[in-house]
């Protein structure tokens, strides 16, 4: 989706962060390890490939769209991003592990409350990121110490921080820029009213929401509901909730889920009703789409 321009502006000018540690893992191959949700962490993949566990996601913020949210893989050059979790969020920790080894550049930081620290979703990921920002790139690959008890020189914390700042700048809006963010937003992660309905819609998409039911999580009329949440986000509630339904249907089919259960899951009455959504949205049936995205998959050199 396209993002205003100042509004990122804005958002990007408010986040600050504080670094806490930055360090260069190598994982082995089939080995894992778990992000800490209480801290933010930025993980560069220098080396190697990436499967993220998907099922850590914030209960009151929107999360990514489905095709663009943690799920599937990152390679050489991508990033993932996780915002901080508050402690009342139930945020659970996100574990990632390396079918055949990776060598990492992993920073954890802390992201001072404001405008911009309640924009990020919980987690986003940047696909070929060291191609789209090679500059930025090469300061995450000058981030972190092998060894920490090599030490460091004089200095070294302040310039650190000054470069994660600026790659987690730079990740966020090549995010947004790419049209990866959500409808609305930032303005509706701003707004906690909308940003709950938006949370109430990503966690069950499949469930039969109306209007009327939406408007009550946000404690409002339904009609105050319905414009405002058109002003914010550019569509209906109803159209929105297909947005969802389609992108997470688009995830569940490339993990190898069948058109019936993707169906099912998505609360669909049938297989014909969601295939015409699927393909409305899409262009492609729900089997066509799965075919392609195989087929790309494979093309893809490890």
């Amino acid at each position: 989706m396209t993002v205003d321009p100042r509004a990122l502006e804005d958002i990007l000018s408010d986040l600050d962060l504080r670094l806490e540690s930055s360090s260069r893992p190598t994982l082995s191959p089939g080995a894992s390890t778990t992000l800490d949700a209480s801290a933010a962490t930025l993980v560069f993949v220098l080396r190697g490939e990436l499967e993220i566990d998907v099922a850590a996601t914030s209960t009151c913020a929107p999360s990514v769209d489905a095709a663009h949210r943690p799920g599937t893989r990152l390679r050489t050059g991508d990033v993932l991003l996780t915002a901080e979790a508050a402690e009342s969020a139930g945020t659970r920790p996100m574990r990632v592990v390396s079918p055949a080894g990776a060598a990492l550049v992993v920073a954890r930081f802390r992201l001072r409350d404001g405008r911009g620290a309640r924009a990020l979703p919980p987690a986003l990921t940047v696909s070929a990121f060291a191609e789209r920002e090679p500059a930025v790139a090469a300061l995450a690959r000058g981030l972190g110490v092998p060894d920490p008890a090599l030490g460091g020189r004089s200095g070294d914390p302040v310039i650190c921080r000054l470069m994660v700042t600026t790659l987690v700048l730079a990740v966020v809006r090549a995010w947004a820029t790419a049209g990866c963010a959500p409808r609305g937003w930032p303005a509706t992660t701003l707004d906690p009213y909308l940003r709950c309905v938006l949370a109430a819609i990503h966690d069950d998409p499949g469930r039969d929401w109306s209007v009327e039911m939406l408007a009550a999580l946000g404690t409002m009329s339904r009609t105050v509901f319905a414009e405002r949440f058109r002003s914010a986000v550019g569509v209906s509630p109803a159209a929105y909730v297909t947005d969802v339904r389609i992108e997470r249907a688009r995830g569940l089919l490339a993990s190898g889920r069948s058109v019936s259960e993707t169906s099912r899951a998505l609360g669909y009455s049938s297989d014909e009703g969601f295939s015409r959504a699927f393909r409305r949205r899409t262009g492609l049936a729900p089997s066509a789409w799965r075919a392609q995205r195989g087929a790309e998959s494979e093309a893809i050199p490890a």
